[in-house]
C-alpha cells in the first residue's frame, strides 16, 4: 500500500530557522562593545601622542616645572696647535752589509750579536800569511831596484866627468842618465806595490764603517769568506739618530711646503696606544713627487731615538705640526653639537635659559673644539645633558663632582615589595650592597632598617643609587 508523503511537513522541515530576539540582541551588543574598544584605543593613542608633543615642545618630558640639568663650561683662549696625522715606518738612517774585500779563512769574529759598535771598530779577521807574503815581496822587490839604482847614479856621475873632459864620449853619458831614469821610475812602481800589498794586507781586519748595532752574524768562525758573498759577515743598523718616513695625502701639499719653508716643522711620534708621544723629532725631506696609486706625498723626519723607543720596521702614528693659530677659542668638543642646519652650541643665558646659536669650527679633536665664529669668552656652553634640553629650556648647572660616576660593571635590580632597590641573588632572595661593597642577604638588612638605614646602601664607587654613569663633558 503506497503513502502519499505530507507536503506540509516537507515545507517545514526545508525552511530556514529565523534567529531568535534574544540572540540578535546579543550580537549587537557584541559588536558595539568591540566598536567602542576600538574607537576608546584609538583615542588614547591619539591622546599619548599629543602629551608627548606638549611634553617634546617643553623639553622636559612634560615637566615644564623642573629645569634640566646640565654641566657648563665657559670658551677659553689659548694658542692651539695644528696637525697633520699620518701613518708611517720606522727606517735605519744608516744601514751597512760588513762584506769581505778579500778572500780567505775566518780566523777571529770580535763583535757579540746585538752589540753596539762603533766606528772603526775590527769586527773579523781573516788569515793575513799570503797577504804579508806578498807585502814582504813588493818590499824586497823595492829594495833591489833601489841598489841598482843607486850603482847607476855613480855611473853616471863618471860618465859625466869623463864627458867634460872629452875622455868619454857624450852619447855614453846620455845613454846612461836615461838608464837611471828608468830605474827611478821603477823604485816608484815597487812603491806602488808596496802601497797595494799593505792595502790587501789591511783588509784581513773586516773593520765597522759606522757607529751601530750589530745584527746576527751570518758566517761563522773558520769558515772562507770570500769578496763575492752576498750576505756578509754581519749587517750593521744605526739606531740614533733614526728615520720615519710617512705619507699625507697630496691635499695638504701645498699647506706643508709653505710651512717647511718658514721653519723646521716638528713631528711627534705616538707609542702603541696611540696618545703618549714617545719621541719628537724633525722633519728632513718631501720626496719630490706624488705616488700615483695612493695619492699620497712621502715624507722623512729624523727623531734622536734616546731610549731605543723606536726600532726599524715598526709602523707607528705620526703627527706634524704645520702651525699654530694664536690666541683662538676653545671649548670642549662635548659642547659641539650637530644637527640639520649644521654644528651649533646650546649658550646659557639670562635666567638659566639656554639657547642653541650656530658656531664654526675650525678644528677638533677628541678633547677640544677651535670656535672661528659664534661664541665670545663671556658665553657659557652647555657641555652634558642634551637627553631633555631643547632650545628655551630652563637649565640648572650642576658641578663636575656631582656627576655620578659610571659603573664598570652594572648589577642587575629588581623591585622589592615595599618599593626599596634591590638585587636578587643566586638563592632568589634578595640581596643589597653596603657601604664597603659586601652583599648583605635579608635578615642584615633588616637589621639595617631597625638602625634607621632605610633603602639600600650606596655603591661602592660614591655612585648614586640605580647605577647611573656619569656623563663626561
Amino acid at each position: 500500500m503506497l503513502f502519499k508523503p505530507d507536503t506540509k511537513d516537507d515545507e517545514r522541515s526545508t525552511a530556514p530557522r529565523q534567529p531568535s530576539l534574544v540572540s540578535r540582541l546579543l550580537k549587537r551588543m557584541v559588536s558595539l562593545a568591540v566598536t567602542l574598544v576600538i574607537l576608546g584605543g584609538l583615542g588614547y593613542i591619539g591622546w599619548l601622542a599629543f602629551q608627548q608633543k606638549q611634553g617634546g615642545g617643553r623639553g622636559n618630558g612634560g615637566r615644564p616645572d623642573l629645569p634640566v640639568p646640565v654641566l657648563a663650561a665657559t670658551p677659553r683662549v689659548q694658542d692651539v696647535p695644528v696637525y697633520l696625522d699620518g701613518v708611517g715606518s720606522v727606517r735605519a738612517l744608516n744601514t751597512v752589509i760588513v762584506r769581505s774585500q778579500v778572500d780567505g779563512k775566518l780566523i777571529a769574529v770580535n763583535f757579540v750579536e746585538g752589540q753596539d759598535v762603533k766606528k772603526g771598530d775590527v769586527l773579523g779577521e781573516i788569515d793575513p800569511a799570503i797577504y804579508q807574503a806578498q807585502y814582504d815581496q813588493a818590499v824586497a822587490k823595492k829594495a833591489q831596484d833601489e841598489a841598482m839604482l843607486a850603482n847607476q847614479r855613480i855611473d853616471l856621475t863618471r860618465y859625466q866627468q869623463l864627458a867634460t873632459t872629452n875622455a868619454g864620449s857624450k852619447q855614453q853619458y846620455d845613454t846612461q842618465k836615461a838608464t837611471v831614469a828608468q830605474q827611478e821610475a821603477l823604485v816608484k812602481a815597487d812603491q806602488a806595490a808596496i802601497d797595494n800589498a799593505a792595502t790587501t794586507l789591511g783588509y784581513t781586519k773586516i773593520v765597522a764603517p759606522i757607529s751601530g748595532r750589530a745584527g746576527l752574524r751570518q758566517v761563522d768562525q773558520g769558515n772562507i769568506i770570500h769578496a763575492s758573498d752576498t750576505t756578509g759577515l754581519v749587517i750593521l743598523t744605526q739606531l740614533q739618530p733614526i728615520a720615519v718616513w710617512f705619507s699625507l695625502p697630496q691635499q695638504q701639499i701645498m699647506r706643508v711646503n709653505a710651512a717647511a719653508s718658514k721653519a723646521t716643522l716638528a713631528v711627534d711620534v705616538f707609542g702603541n696606544d696611540g696618545v703618549t708621544v714617545i719621541d719628537t723629532g724633525k722633519l728632513t725631506g718631501i720626496d719630490n713627487q706624488v705616488d700615483p696609486t695612493t695619492g699620497t706625498l712621502k715624507l722623512k723626519a729624523e727623531f734622536p731615538n734616546a731610549n731605543y723607543q723606536l726600532w726599524p720596521g715598526q709602523f707607528v702614528n705620526v703627527r706634524l705640526k704645520v702651525e699654530t693659530l694664536p690666541q683662538a677659542i676653545v671649548v670642549p668638543t662635548s659642547a659641539v653639537q650637530r644637527g640639520p642646519g649644521g654644528t651649533f652650541s646650546y649658550v646659557i643665558g639670562e635666567g638659566d635659559i639656554v639657547t642653541a646659536k650656530p658656531v664654526t669650527v675650525t678644528q677638533q679633536n677628541e678633547h677640544d673644539a677651535v670656535i672661528a665664529k659664534g661664541l665670545t669668552t663671556s658665553d657659557r656652553v652647555v657641555t652634558t645633558g642634551f637627553a631633555n634640553l631643547a632650545d628655551g629650556a630652563k637649565v640648572v648647572i650642576g658641578k663636575e663632582d656631582q656627576t655620578p660616576a659610571a659603573d664598570l660593571a652594572p648589577r642587575k635590580r629588581s623591585r622589592s615589595p615595599d618599593g626599596r632597590g634591590g638585587g636578587q641573588g643566586k638563592d632568589g632572595k634578595k640581596d643589597w650592597q653596603g657601604k664597603n661593597g659586601e652583599h648583605r642577604g635579608r635578615h642584615e638588612h633588616d637589621e639595617g632598617d631597625q638602625k634607621g638605614q632605610t633603602g639600600p646602601a650606596p655603591a661602592a664607587g660614591g655612585g648614586q643609587s640605580g647605577g647611573a654613569a656619569k656623563s663626561q663633558p
